[in-house]
């Protein structure tokens, strides 16, 4: 080895140990990566249109204990196995290729674009006509008002509400007290942060963000309880990761990588609200969807963490 090889030996090894943090991280990565490539790809997961409901609340990210946890909904509460890790995967594995013409989708999270254009009667793309660039997401008073008015527009519809809490960023006062990521700017999100241990705050302050994200959308999801016919049943997409040790690799995990099939990650609840009256739905040909472009869904994707 000649002497600039060594130098550069010797300084890499200088910041690795200067930044254990990039270190556990990397190793942190490996290891999900390695797990995802040896889970099981044999999986369905509950099938969410094949459920009794007229109105489906989506809530993107929640995991079953933190719904356990905060949760102040009438009603009762069970829970699932998503079919998803991911909100992409749950889109995939619950939508695609099917023709799902007596719904209509209000949607928070740009991934509803990937879906083929006829999947649904109708999509309302609230991520590109509600968008709050202060807090980098679709805040749910703005799903819950789309979901209203496409509630009274289509009466004889199933609907699909997915709003984008509580998944990062957080909106509420402790998430934004300690800059939960500045992904505007290109920066990482708060699992990344995390996992890289170099977050301003420790995991209970994130998780208690996490939770407030929650509170934050209950009474978005009561105005839906009280505005519209039918049978109301809240779930969520897949869960979150707060650094549960993985399998078989025992690496801890961060977030929601796609692919891994850990109990906190794609156990999610469901909870069925009292229901006084059912809609009557009738199925018929879609309406030609008018797509936002692809430049606004990238640009979404990635201030929500994606990509």
């Amino acid at each position: 080895m000649g002497v600039m090889g060594r130098r550069y030996t010797i300084e890499a090894a200088i910041r690795a140990l200067s930044e254990p943090g990039r270190i556990y991280g990397e190793l942190r990565r490996v290891g999900a990566t390695v797990n995802r490539s040896l889970s099981s790809r044999s999986h369905t997961g509950f099938d969410v249109i094949a459920a009794d409901w007229d109105i489906l609340v989506i809530l993107d990210g929640c995991r079953f204990d933190l719904f356990q946890q905060e949760s102040t909904l009438e009603g009762e509460t069970d829970s699932v196995i998503s079919a998803g890790s991911d909100s992409k995967e749950f889109l995939e594995m619950n939508f695609h290729d099917k023709q799902l013409w007596e719904a209509v989708y209000v949607s928070a999270n740009p991934f509803t674009s990937d879906l083929p254009e006829e999947t649904f009667f109708d999509v309302k793309n609230v991520y590109a006509t509600h968008w709050n660039d202060d807090l980098g997401t679709v805040p749910p008073e703005a799903v819950a008002e789309v979901a209203s008015a496409a509630a009274e527009e289509y009466p004889n519809k199933r609907l699909i509400v997915h709003f984008m809490q509580p998944h990062y960023p957080f909106i509420g006062e402790i998430g934004r007290s300690f800059g939960s990521g500045d992904l505007k700017s290109g920066g990482e999100d708060i699992w990344t942060l995390l996992q890289n241990l170099r977050c301003p705050v420790d995991k209970t302050t994130v998780w208690e963000a996490y939770a407030e994200n929650y509170r934050l959308t209950e009474p978005a999801v009561r105005r839906l309880q009280n505005e519209l016919v039918g049978k109301v049943v809240v779930t969520a997409d897949h869960g979150n990761l707060v650094g549960e040790p993985l399998s078989p690799l025992p690496v801890r995990g961060y977030g929601h990588p796609r692919g891994i099939r850990h109990p906190a990650l794609v156990t999610v609840p469901w909870h069925e609200l009292p229901t006084a009256e059912r809609r009557e739905v009738v199925p018929n040909t879609p309406k030609n969807l008018d797509e936002p472009d692809d430049s606004v869904v990238e640009g979404r994707l990635e201030a929500l963490g994606y990509r």
